[in-house]
């Protein structure tokens, strides 16, 4: 698929910056189609790692069926949102990843992505993250983003801050 390109190419972050933005960020919102092809947008935490974002989730529920119906999605990271009422306009920086969603089978991969998310949000805890997966890797699915077009934007008035 040919992916659309930015109308305000000025305000286009480099593919550097928005990984940058993924790396840091530790939530953003998983856009699937969901039941009846209404859009199912769910807030989710990720780790980031070599073009790739993961996710851990139950067993069953909405984001499972629409991952598995269909594998095609989008995921969108706020860097910044920082509104001047004054000027009417709101000073955001923000990413935008498409890809396509699987399920991780491999158990090999699924307890190395367990590994990750867990020292993510929860570093240098090596003995209870071991106790955490081995009490729990059997109730978490792990869902794997594999992200084949990157966008990032930037307001304008950022823009016009580096610039000077």
């Amino acid at each position: 698929m040919e992916f659309r390109e930015m109308r305000r190419k000025r305000q286009q972050l480099s593919d550097a910056e928005s990984i940058d933005i993924l790396k840091k960020a530790t939530s953003g919102t998983l856009a699937l189609l969901g039941d009846g092809g209404y859009p199912y947008a769910v807030p989710i935490s990720y780790v980031y790692a070599e073009g790739k974002l993961y996710f851990h989730s139950a067993l069953s529920g909405h984001k499972v069926d629409a991952v598995r119906g269909c594998d095609m999605a989008s995921f969108c990271v706020i860097d910044k949102d920082e509104v001047h009422p004054e000027k009417y306009t709101t000073f955001f920086r923000s990413v935008i990843a498409f890809g396509k969603v699987h399920i991780v089978e491999d158990d090999n991969e699924k307890l190395q992505i367990a590994r990750m998310l867990g020292n993510r949000y929860n570093p240098n805890q090596d003995e209870a993250l071991q106790k955490e997966i081995e009490s729990g890797l059997s109730r978490m699915l792990v869902i794997r983003f594999d992200i084949e077009h990157l966008t990032g934007k930037e307001a304008i008035e950022l823009v016009r801050q580096r610039d000077q």
